[in-house]
């Protein structure tokens, strides 16, 4: 085990990823991304490879509507906890713990891959188009990769919204991430990521092409929406959460204005 892969798993120790998609922001976050997979299913069953999938929502929800699902995560918790998650249901073909820097998977088995974290759990850019490559080997021809990275300005637009921006350390932590791409909190502790690599849209897109790989399209998941006032109170309201889901639909074209970015590609 490398020193990132402790680092990744240490991150999880400190940081609960089946309550974050618990909370407010994240039953949004889980909701629009849901849509975006959507607009780039076209034909069913597929065999999608999530990877990185945390402790599977996704991939649940998948497999409940027929496609065959091979999940992984890094970290041994999210792995036990999709195995608690998923049961018995017959379109879960494989649980796996894999580094998506190197998968276990044959060539050319996918017909949907999706990524969504690994590209910004890993600082070097050199692990992320390791990461990119793997994707694109085990990808059919037709098939399509669906990456997910973390705008530079989410962790600006949060300070904002919640006056963490007047938190000194806070603050500090932002300065860095918006200079340099990159979030340290190893010594800061905030509630946040250890570490985290924030992109822009044409950093994510190089890395794709550099990696062999043809950008579709970028799109912006939630754009402004998470950060509305009171949004704990505002999502409990079924008319209220779907208007804050039409502003995010509204700016998917403006993808460094949102919390997260969906780039959409396939092999050359």
């Amino acid at each position: 085990m490398d020193n990132i892969t402790k680092e990744i798993i240490a991150n999880y120790d400190h940081f609960d990823e089946d309550n974050r998609l618990k909370s407010s922001y994240g039953i949004l976050e889980e909701e629009h991304t849901r849509r975006l997979i959507l607009k780039q299913i076209k034909t069913r069953p597929l065999n999608i490879y999530d990877i990185g999938a945390g402790t599977g929502h996704y991939s649940c929800w998948l497999a409940a509507a027929g496609h065959h699902i091979h999940f992984s995560d890094l970290v041994p918790k999210h792995v036990e906890a999709f195995k608690n998650r998923s049961g018995t249901s017959e379109n879960i073909i494989t649980i796996r713990e894999e580094d998506a820097r190197k998968l276990s998977y044959d060539d050319d088995v996918a017909d949907l891959i999706i990524l969504n974290g690994p590209l910004y759990h890993l600082i070097e850019r050199s692990d992320r188009l390791m990461v990119l490559k793997e994707a694109k080997r085990i990808l059919r021809r037709t098939g399509l990769l669906l990456g997910f990275s973390i705008s530079r300005f989410a962790g600006l637009n949060y300070a904002l919204s919640s006056g963490e921006v007047f938190n000194n350390d806070y603050f500090e932590m932002v300065r860095e991430e918006i200079a340099s791409g990159i979030r340290n909190n190893r010594m800061l502790k905030n509630k946040t990521f250890i570490q985290a690599y924030f992109h822009t849209v044409q950093e994510i897109e190089a890395e794709f092409a550099e990696s062999g790989l043809i950008v579709e399209n970028s799109f912006g998941v939630l754009g402004q929406a998470w950060e509305t006032p009171d949004l704990d109170t505002v999502i409990l309201d079924s008319r209220k959460k779907e208007r804050l889901l039409e502003v995010a639909e509204m700016m998917e074209g403006y993808p460094m204005l949102g919390s997260k970015i969906l780039t959409v590609g396939r092999k050359a």
